[in-house]
Parts: C-alpha cells; structure tokens; sequence
C-alpha cells in the first residue's frame, strides 16, 4: 500500500475555487423525490487507508440532504484485476456503510472509464444529477476519459472530481474531466478527512436542491459558515 507523505492540504483558495465550481454547475427544472448520485471509488491498494475514511463521511452526505427531499446513491468501485461493481440505490448513509464496509483494497489498475460508461449507462434508464469520482491515480488514456466527460457535458450531468495527492499529471487530467463536464475539481489527502467530508456533503446538498439550497446549507451551521466564510476572502 502507498504512503501518501507530505502531501498539501486543501487551502481555502482551493475550497473557494471548488464551491465556486459547484455554484455555477447547472441545475434541471424538473425536482425528483431524490436526486441520483453515482458516487465513484478507486479501490486499489493504495486507497485502503482513505477507504476505511470514506465510509465514515457516507452518513453525513444523507444527513445534509435531508430536509431538501433526500439523495439516492449508488457506489461503484474498481479494484485488483478488471474487476468492477456497483451497488443498488441507497436511500441511507447506513445501508451504504454496510456496502463499503465489505469491500477490501486490491493492487490493480485503474478503470475511470468503466465508472463513466456505467453512470451514462444508469442515466439513460433514469436521470441522475451528478457523479463524483475519488481516486488517486490515472493509468488510462486521459483523451478517452475527456471524450467521456464530454459527454457528461452534453446531458448536463456534472463530474466531481477528487484527487487524493498530488501528482501533477492525475491533477491535470482531473480538472479537464471535471471542466468538460460542467464539473469542479478538488484535491485531499489521507489526513484531511473533515475537509473531504465537508466537500462531499457540499456536493450532496447540490445534487437534492440545487444552488439555493447549497447557500443556504453553507449558511446554516458553523461549519457552513466557515466554508463560506473561505468562499469570500
């Protein structure tokens, strides 16, 4: 498993750059009981350690939708050689805990692409608002996954990408996915899991209610203000 060893904090002008992405992301006229997430995980052997950390933000993302009308999320991962799942839609951070919880890390390349067809693939059964992507690492061709993000950005389904790191080339390649896609970008690190948390219910709250409701989430309790407070400086 790799160590991730010095690697930069989110700053506040990197906070400020991703929520000012996810306000001028596009919303849909029509309101669903829930919006659909496809939220996305590398599960190789080098995320195990933010694995075991992603499964304590999942409740949280629910939490914050729920007075906007709620979020469904569906959990796709990749891991060790070609393989790829994905799971039902929960309707709580509870049931999709359970899910993670049975997963294990695996050495293996990525499959980016695979996640992407797949929430393209969901999209035409049923709109979805959003995907989001965590990983660490590409080992792809990046023109492919672009001509992917266009996509996205044609059915008006922003990519939210979240690179734990920071390799220059993975960075590169993230922001334009998230950039064709009507998306945003934001890096992490192994100990700033607060931060990521903060991102994601963010994100949560955009896909359930749209801009107002994230100004209004940002604005509701302390750690809001404080997201905000660094959105304005």
């Amino acid at each position: 498993m790799k160590k991730s060893r010095n690697l930069p904090k989110p700053s506040s002008k990197a906070l400020k750059n991703f929520l000012e992405q996810v306000k001028k992301t596009p919303t849909r006229n029509e309101r669903e009981a829930a919006g659909r997430l496809v939220f996305g995980m590398d599960a190789t052997a080098s995320r195990e350690r933010t694995w075991d950390n992603a499964c304590q933000i999942q409740n949280q993302m629910f939490i914050a939708t729920d007075d906007i009308g709620g979020i469904n999320i569906q959990l796709c991962h990749y891991r060790g050689f070609n393989q790829f799942q994905y799971s039902g839609w929960f309707l709580s951070g509870k049931e999709m805990i359970k899910e993670m919880a049975k997963v294990s890390c695996l050495g293996g390349h990525t499959q980016i692409a695979r996640i992407f067809r797949h929430a393209l693939k969901e999209h035409k059964a049923q709109k979805i608002r959003a995907l989001v992507f965590v990983g660490d690492a590409l080992e792809e061709n990046a023109d492919e996954l672009c001509n992917l993000a266009g996509k996205f950005g044609v059915f008006n389904i922003p990519i939210f990408m979240f690179q734990e790191g920071s390799d220059r080339f993975v960075m590169s390649a993230f922001k334009q996915i998230a950039l064709l896609s009507g998306g945003a970008y934001a890096p992490f690190n192994s100990g700033s899991v607060k931060e990521l948390q903060d991102l994601l219910s963010s994100v949560a709250v955009f896909v359930a209610g749209g801009h107002e409701a994230l100004e209004k989430y940002e604005k509701r309790d302390g750690n809001g203000k404080n997201l905000t407070l660094q959105l304005r400086k």
